[in-house]
């Protein structure tokens, strides 16, 4: 016949310990008493019933002896047997009051910014007890226990374990000592009488109920990939700011503080089913698929440039996170949740490199066909700027995630790969990184879009200006971000502030160049015995196309914008430098000539001032009010 832990029944020993060690079992039978063994207070109870579980459970595996005097074994033996059975459903009892009843109060949310510490500058437990680990062999068994320097008597020791060495777990004491002396003692007891599995089943169910609270403390949600996947990308990203603050608090603090206590309790009693680590991983185990259940629905969901930060903030944290993991889930038992874990990281990174090949792919083939008024700055301009100087605040991650340069040889759309599209520009690789070439990409095949958009105006001179707007747009943004400039280089800058200005230059052409035909000499001299030198005839018209010319570009010039003060200010000038002097010239040289006709304001309409005043409501956005004569000439 054999016991539950496989031992020989042997034949019953003369030793009137034996029934004392029953009557003290009988004496705590659930079915008799409802009072606590281990309360926490005196000793001298739960020490009486240790002792006689111990003298049973020895009782039970003592070999037989065939030549000592028989007395009932089998009546010793089944009361024996049934002493241990009602030992082990009290001490299970026991257990599980002191694992729910005994515990350290405290609210996980006072201890998420504890979490969150950066791994180069906080220390850990382990490293805190690094002198103690050395040591190990030779040292007070309970000093390696207790949170920070304090020791502990519990008397046994931690195993030193090389995986236990990351910077930021913040383990906490999740019971009193006294009371995990008690449970350790009991697990002792249950494993060696056979009913490890109990011991453990009511450890684990226990543990999980307090990490589900945590959970739901910090808000972690029980959602399926489905649920994810369904969710507006506005509610995922207040869940993914949610979900980085938890898993933090919950790999640092609640399972390495969890895994701490289940080594207290069960390491080295031999015996545990499943292994010593067991009870930890049953307590988590399906805690922790839940928790990163949420970031592999994210890693798996469909890409769009707008996900790509709350991506990139994911990614950082599960790869701070990391290391955490490994220490914590470092046992054979849980190792897949490190790899769930690790796997996830690596979809999302796959997911980055995705979204910003998509986001490529919408600046090139950009579909708006409706001209910006007033030649203003695009929306997509704005939109890829921002976007992209946020990608350069992220530029340390990404440099590691990007290791290819863009494909542009199929980039364009149509078949014929020599149909053209945007000239290719880049900087000498040696000096880039793929990031940079991404982002210089980027800006080129926008550039390209935008000269399509600039073709959808009418007048040739608000192309010009937009085309101006939006390159000038793209520079100051490049200059703005101390990151994203260092990525494309300052060369790469100098040629796109090369291209706005040629912009502007091609602006000023198209407008002003015909205006400034009608102020020129040629064709106003003429000879002959009675007259002055002078047509007037072609005087007048001169000025009278000169007067409708300026009051169309004023009309329709004012209701063009360029938004950047500077810009403004220096396009205004630049006109000035050309049309002020001109005029006045020509004003000088030829008024006088037209001064003694009958209506001479018809012609002279504008002073010099006067144009200085006009060209002021140059590029505001708004009509202004009709031009009129400001003073007299």
């Amino acid at each position: 016949m054999m016991d539950r832990s496989g031992g020989a029944m042997p034949s019953p020993a003369a030793d009137g310990n034996l029934e004392e060690a029953e009557r003290e079992i009988m004496r705590w039978d659930l079915a008799s008493t409802t009072a606590r063994i281990f309360d926490g207070g005196d000793r001298s109870d739960a020490e009486r019933f240790l002792r006689a579980v111990d003298e049973i459970c020895r009782f039970i595996k003592k070999p037989i002896d065939v030549g000592s005097p028989r007395r009932s074994s089998s009546s010793s033996s089944s009361s024996a047997e049934n002493g241990i059975k009602i030992a082990m459903a009290r001490l299970e009892e026991e257990f599980q009051n002191i694992v729910v009843s005994r515990v350290n109060e405290f609210e996980i949310e006072s201890l998420v910014d504890l979490s969150s510490l950066s791994m180069s500058s906080s220390m850990s437990v382990e490293e805190d007890r690094a002198g103690d680990l050395s040591d190990s062999e030779g040292c007070d068994e309970g000093s390696l226990l207790a949170s920070g320097s304090e020791g502990s008597s519990l008397g046994h020791r931690r195993k030193s374990s090389s995986c236990r060495s990351t910077r930021s777990i913040r383990e906490i004491d999740l019971l009193p000592e006294d009371a995990i002396a008690d449970l350790r003692s009991i697990a002792e007891r249950m494993i060696a009488a056979g009913y490890g599995r109990e011991c453990v089943q009511v450890y684990s169910s226990a543990r999980k109920a307090a990490v589900d609270l945590c959970f739901r403390q910090l808000g972690v949600e029980k959602l399926s990939i489905g649920d994810v996947q369904r969710l507006g990308w506005d509610a995922l990203e207040a869940k993914i700011r949610r979900w980085i603050r938890a898993a933090r608090a919950c790999v640092r603090i609640v399972f390495a503080s969890e895994r701490r206590l289940c080594e207290c309790v069960f390491d080295d009693l031999g015996g545990v089913p499943g292994g010593d680590d067991a009870p930890f991983t049953e307590a988590v185990k399906g805690a922790a698929i839940q928790l990163f259940g949420f970031a592999e629905a994210i890693s798996i969901s469909r890409r769009s440039p707008e996900k790509l930060f709350k991506i990139l903030d994911l990614h950082d944290a599960i790869s701070d996170l990391l290391p955490d993991i490994a220490a914590v889930f470092c046992s054979k038992s849980c190792e897949s949740i490190y790899t769930q874990a690790a796997e996830i990281l690596s979809r999302l990174a796959e997911a980055v490199r995705g979204i910003l090949s998509e986001l490529e792919n919408a600046v090139l083939r950009d579909p708006s066909k409706i001209p910006v008024p007033g030649g203003t700055i695009h929306p997509l301009t704005r939109y890829v700027m921002n976007y992209i100087s946020l990608i350069s605040d992220y530029k340390q991650t990404l440099v590691e995630l990007i290791l290819t340069k863009p494909s542009v040889s199929s980039r364009f759309s149509g078949d014929d790969p020599d149909a053209g599209g945007p000239e290719v520009d880049f900087p000498e690789p040696e000096n880039k990184s793929p990031l940079a070439f991404h982002l210089i990409w980027i800006i080129v095949i926008l550039q390209d879009n935008l000269e399509n958009k600039a073709n959808l105006y009418k007048d040739s001179s608000l192309s010009h200006l937009f085309l101006m707007n939006n390159v000038h747009y793209i520079v100051q943004k490049a200059k703005g971000s101390p990151e994203l400039r260092e990525l494309i280089g300052d060369g790469y800058l100098r040629k796109l502030t090369a291209k706005f200005r040629q912009s502007a230059t091609s602006y000023q052409r198209a407008t002003w160049v015909g205006i400034l035909y009608y102020l020129r000499d040629e064709g106003v001299h003429v000879s002959g015995s009675f007259s002055s030198g002078v047509s007037k005839s072609t005087l007048r018209e001169r000025f009278r196309a000169f007067n409708a010319a300026f009051d169309e570009v004023h009309r329709t010039q004012a209701a063009w914008l360029v938004p950047d003060t500077q810009l403004r200010e220096e396009l205004r000038i630049s006109i000035s430098e050309r049309l002020f002097p001109a005029y006045r010239s020509f004003l000088g040289r030829f008024r006088h000539h037209l001064e003694n006709d009958r209506h001479p304001e018809m012609y002279i309409k504008y002073s010099v001032e006067d144009l200085e005043a006009a060209l002021s409501d140059f590029f505001e956005g708004c009509t202004p009010s009709p031009l009129n004569r400001r003073r007299s000439h």
